[in-house]
């Protein structure tokens, strides 16, 4: 559990587009620096933010594919969200936070218009076994820095690389405000390149560079407290210092989509 003498919140908005971090993002290959992962959720939910203000007429988002061009400490970040390519069935729209006025994320989020396909829907993607029969686990044993600490996680590993696993964020995106489920999930989805290493982090690091999610259908959660995301996740090392961590992701109805993560691995 996160500790609860820390701020409830991976953030505090300072102004309409500032933001300051707290202690609850500690990175896992610095703990002095961010996790990417809560970023990741806070720009989803300032993409849906920007346009919730803009228009209602009930756009679903597609996919949101984030670079991510450096590392930021834990301090102020300033954002900005613009539209790349409106449109009245699909729409680009385009967020980039920096730290000290230096890029550090860019992300390209596709929204598309809601059609009745009820008639056609399926997938053959496999399912996830049963949270209850995962077992809980801890990314703390492994990694270091705060943001493991505030996911709670159900695992099965098969083997080095290959693993299923159950997450719940344990914190809110930004303090006082009320992010959606799909955020909050695509705030957790980065720690996936941690559940199940190919080999420790002693023996070589892997970060990942970019990660991509595609969405086949809105995830539908419990509730906003019970928010909890499956992964059936296979770790790829290449022989030339690329990799790739893939995931199919779920909720507790079946698979939602997928999430990618480019690799640069550099043993030690």
């Amino acid at each position: 559990m996160p500790d609860s003498s820390l701020p409830p919140a991976y953030f505090r908005r300072l102004s309409p587009t500032r933001f300051l971090a707290t202690a609850h993002v500690g990175g896992a290959w610095n703990p002095d620096e961010q996790h990417i992962a809560p970023a990741l959720g806070l720009v989803a939910h300032l993409i849906e933010q920007e346009h919730r203000a803009r228009r209602d007429d009930g756009m679903q988002l597609a996919r949101v594919s984030y670079d991510i061009l450096g590392v930021m400490p834990i301090d102020v970040m300033d954002t900005a969200v613009r539209v790349l390519r409106p449109g009245r069935t699909v729409e680009l729209v385009e967020a980039v936070v920096r730290h000290a006025n230096r890029p550090a994320l860019v992300a390209r989020a596709w929204w598309m218009t809601q059609g009745d396909t009820a008639a056609l829907a399926g997938s053959d993607l496999p399912p996830m076994p049963p949270r209850e029969s995962l077992d809980e686990w801890s990314a703390g044993e492994t990694w270091p820095g705060g943001f493991v600490t505030t996911v709670q996680t159900r695992r099965r590993q098969e083997r080095p690389g290959r693993a299923w696993s159950w997450l719940r964020p344990l914190v809110p995106l930004v303090a006082g405000e009320d992010a959606s489920t799909t955020a909050r999930a695509l705030g957790v989805v980065d720690i996936l390149n941690g559940v199940t290493v190919r080999v420790p982090p002693a023996v070589a690091l892997y970060p990942n560079i970019d990660l991509t999610v595609h969405l086949f259908r809105p995830p539908r959660f419990a509730s906003p407290e019970e928010i909890w995301v499956g992964a059936d996740t296979t770790v790829s090392f290449g022989e030339t210092g690329m990799g790739l961590t893939h995931s199919v992701l779920h909720d507790e109805h079946g698979p939602i989509g997928t999430v990618d993560q480019a690799l640069t691995v550099r043993p030690l």
